[in-house]
């Protein structure tokens, strides 16, 4: 056993050092100006939300009220209608899109994936766990999925069901795919069995407040949504939200004697603190609160852009996006600020806690290494 002053000094060891990182963390989308000491308290709990956060359980520490409010809260951002929606809190987006994708396969259990090559890498991964054929569709220069590659390609199998990922903000160039384009176009092919996934794990928490609004919900085709909760919102634990019709839902629900509850998720025991801290961010900023935090993040963005492009940087950014996209920098430029890196871009993500002085100091760092 480690003696206790040795606990201390590791812990006081790593405190320091996370410090010091979270201070230049600007290359992934992780918001940090979060405040959750009024909820200390309740880490002293072994809070459990198994099961259905709809339905009763013998197993009673939990935030299942509050997890509640908090789908409903994304259900009505993202315009289903209350009666036909149901959802639950996840580990963060890419248990969403696991879930997305297993309602879809069991819908369609001959159905075939589609899915651009900028897609998070999560939906390869849960194709294959889901044993699901699938086809990858070319992207184009912004990142988006290119629809004529993605018409032939349904055209071609228009034989069998049609499970397309959109993404609402691709990793890399926060690309975000049409949903009113591809189910237009599922239609148009007189597709009739076809299911969309959107794929917003960073877009999710501002896409609604963006003007003119993307087509990205369910008014605009899609099946199911994932959001991540550790991303525009901000929480110390990653976790997200995903958002799906009640009526797919119904299809692989299973009443579970042992909690005394029905369990349509895809772990069972769920962490009950995630959606406490969710809960307590929508209580604390509000619709008006969401849309500061969007207005801010793409202002500094556009500042961000014009500051690169200031110095000789070919900087760009998809519009409206909070993510600035430009040539790798030196690497040691790239190790201090954390930068995300693929085929020689990098870039650099507006989240809400990001600052114009931030950015100074980011741009002063490539001119001084230079």
């Amino acid at each position: 056993m480690l003696e206790q002053k040795e606990v201390k000094n590791q812990l006081s060891e790593l405190y320091k050092e996370i410090n010091e990182t979270t201070e230049n963390f600007i290359g992934y989308p992780v918001s940090k100006d979060f405040d959750y000491s009024e909820l200390l308290p309740f880490l002293q709990f072994p809070m459990n939300n198994i099961g259905d956060p709809f339905g009763k359980s013998t197993y009673k520490v939990d935030s299942r009220a509050m997890e509640r409010e908090v789908v409903r809260f994304f259900a009505e951002l993202f315009r289903i209608k209350p009666e036909n929606s149901w959802g639950y809190v996840t580990n963060g987006g890419s248990e969403g899109n696991l879930y997305g994708l297993y309602l879809a396969r069991e819908l369609y259990p001959k159905g075939i994936v589609y899915f651009s090559e900028d897609t998070h890498y999560s939906v390869q991964k849960n194709v294959t766990l889901l044993n699901i054929d699938y086809v990858i569709i070319k992207s184009q220069e912004n990142g988006e999925i290119d629809y004529e590659d993605l018409r032939n390609m349904l055209q071609y199998n228009r034989h069998r069901p049609a499970i397309v990922v959109a993404n609402i903000g691709t990793t890399m160039t926060e690309a975000k795919d049409d949903t009113k384009i591809i189910k237009g176009m599922m239609e148009e092919l007189a597709i009739q069995k076809h299911y969309i996934h959107g794929d917003a794990a960073l877009a999710g928490g501002f896409a609604p407040f963006i003007y003119p609004r993307p087509h990205f919900d369910f008014v605009d085709g899609v099946d199911s949504i994932s959001v991540s909760g550790h991303k525009f919102i901000g929480s110390p634990i990653p976790c997200g939200v995903v958002i799906v019709r009640k009526e797919n839902r119904d299809r692989i629900a299973r009443n579970i004697a042992y909690i005394g509850s029905s369990d349509a998720t895809i772990t069972g025991s769920r962490n009950g603190h995630s959606p406490l801290f969710i809960w307590y961010a929508i209580k604390k900023l509000g619709l008006e609160g969401f849309e500061d935090r969007t207005i801010h993040s793409l202002k500094i963005a556009e500042y961000a852009c014009d500051r690169l492009n200031e110095i000789g940087i070919k900087a760009w950014r998809n519009t409206n996006a909070i993510t600035v996209v430009f040539p790798s920098p030196q690497e040691s430029v790239c190790e201090k600020w954390q930068l995300a890196t693929e085929k020689g871009q990098s870039h650099i993500i507006c989240m809400p806690n990001v600052t114009k002085e931030q950015i100074d100091t980011f741009i002063s760092d490539i001119e001084n290494m230079k």
